[in-house]
């Protein structure tokens, strides 16, 4: 029970853990966002009738593990600051980012993602697909720059933990 609590051991070994799980979130979230969407767009899946519910399917998958990685990236940090003496505020500030990318997380998670795949949505058989809706774009447009103030937070929370392992 005693290892639990070792400052010496538990610090260095959950800095590692979070920047490997930011790593792995942040490289795959690219790699979504810059290779696999762009190449369903060039082999015409997006205009496709099915596209809204294999759109759905992707980001459901990919938005519960966001939320694994923001909650596990959050933990690390409450743990690294819960072993350490003499919190102080300056040391917190990690800590709020890691919140703001669970606000991220959850945004997609309960906002975006259905709501997009509701607009995609073809709810009429006999209608032939329809341009894409205005609002989708405004959605698109939300996406992006939530996916860029988490690449912005995800590298400062990364700078920050590189840092702290050098001091």
């Amino acid at each position: 029970m005693t290892a639990i609590f070792e400052v010496e051991r538990q610090g260095p070994t959950w800095q590692k853990a979070i920047v490997l799980i930011l790593l792995f979130w942040l490289s795959s979230s690219l790699l979504l966002d810059l290779v696999i969407m762009p190449s369903l767009y060039a082999t015409g899946m997006m205009a496709g009738d099915g596209f809204a519910t294999a759109g759905y399917s992707i980001f459901w998958i990919f938005n519960r593990i966001e939320l694994l990685c923001a909650g596990l990236v959050l933990t690390g940090l409450l743990i690294v600051h819960g072993t350490q003496n003499g919190i102080r505020l300056a040391e917190n500030r990690p800590t709020l980012l890691a919140l703001f990318l669970l606000g991220i997380a959850l945004i997609y998670t309960y906002v975006f993602t259905p709501e997009m795949s509701a607009l995609g949505m073809q709810l009429n058989l006999f209608e032939p697909a329809s341009a894409m809706p205005a609002g989708m774009i405004q959605m698109h447009e939300g996406y992006w720059i939530l996916e860029v103030c988490k690449l912005i937070l995800g590298g400062t929370l990364l700078s920050w933990c590189d840092r702290t392992a050098t001091n």
